[in-house]
């Protein structure tokens, strides 16, 4: 994990994303932090749960770099306790033989993992990515035939990427929202994970099955037996909405 930087590179601007960081090794939280200043992010660093959250409750951030194995309250803890309050995108630092800590991660709300030890570049572009899909939900305009679909006690509002049950707004995580709205799209007709991934296939259909999983247990009775998100074999998933 060489993150060196080539040159000096200006200070980042005021309205760069912000990142947080969080990771216990001192040095590598420093040299993503470093790395990540150079390609012209704001960038804040804490060492444990304990100290994100005071980050958290004093600055707003567009994303989190979260390490997985961490001393006292792991990563997968954190993560699971902080999306029940906030959507704001994680991206999970993984060992790279710990599959089932990227399936944890991805099942406690997680939009993405990268697996150490990692490129640098690759890192620069998953973040990429996710921002890129948080600036979608936020700002442009989403092309659909519908402004709202409706499946159960259940609405997705598709240009707000917001889910209701009843008056009630379900917190969904920014992959959950993409996926959403492409199932939305597809008027019923199946929508082939590889679609559902999304771009740079960070995401294989292990990982696509792991946050389809999730999604259904915000909105079926019975995620086993799911009668809205519905596996199409052989051709991906699709959602069932009323007419």
């Amino acid at each position: 994990m060489n993150m060196a930087s080539a040159s000096i590179a200006p200070p980042p601007s005021d309205d760069a994303a912000h990142l947080l960081v969080v990771d216990d090794d001192r040095r590598i939280r420093a040299l993503i932090a470093r790395y990540l200043t150079g390609q012209g992010y704001r960038v804040t660093a804490a060492g444990n749960a304990e100290e994100a959250r005071a980050k958290l409750r004093a600055l707003s951030f567009d994303l989190i770099i979260l390490d997985v194995m961490m001393p006292g309250e792991t990563g997968l803890e954190f993560a699971e306790k902080f999306r029940e309050e906030s959507d704001v995108p994680i991206l999970m630092l993984t060992a790279r033989t710990e599959t089932e800590d990227r399936v944890r991660g991805l099942e406690v709300g997680a939009d993405d993992y990268l697996a150490k030890p990692f490129e640098p570049k690759e890192l620069s572009l998953r973040i990429a990515s996710i921002l890129r899909r948080t600036v979608a939900r936020s700002d442009e305009p989403v092309i659909a035939s519908v402004p709202s679909v409706r499946f159960g006690v259940f609405t997705f509002h598709l240009e707000r990427g917001e889910l209701r049950q009843g008056e009630d707004v379900i917190r969904i995580t920014d992959r959950e929202r993409f996926m959403l709205r492409l199932l939305a799209n597809a008027a019923g007709e199946p929508v082939a994970r590889e679609t559902l991934a999304g771009e740079g296939g960070a995401n294989n259909e292990r990982t696509v099955d792991v946050q389809i999983n999730r999604l259904r247990r915000k909105i079926e009775k019975d995620p086993a037996n799911p009668l809205f998100l519905q596996t199409a074999r052989g051709a991906g998933y699709r959602l069932m909405m009323d007419r």
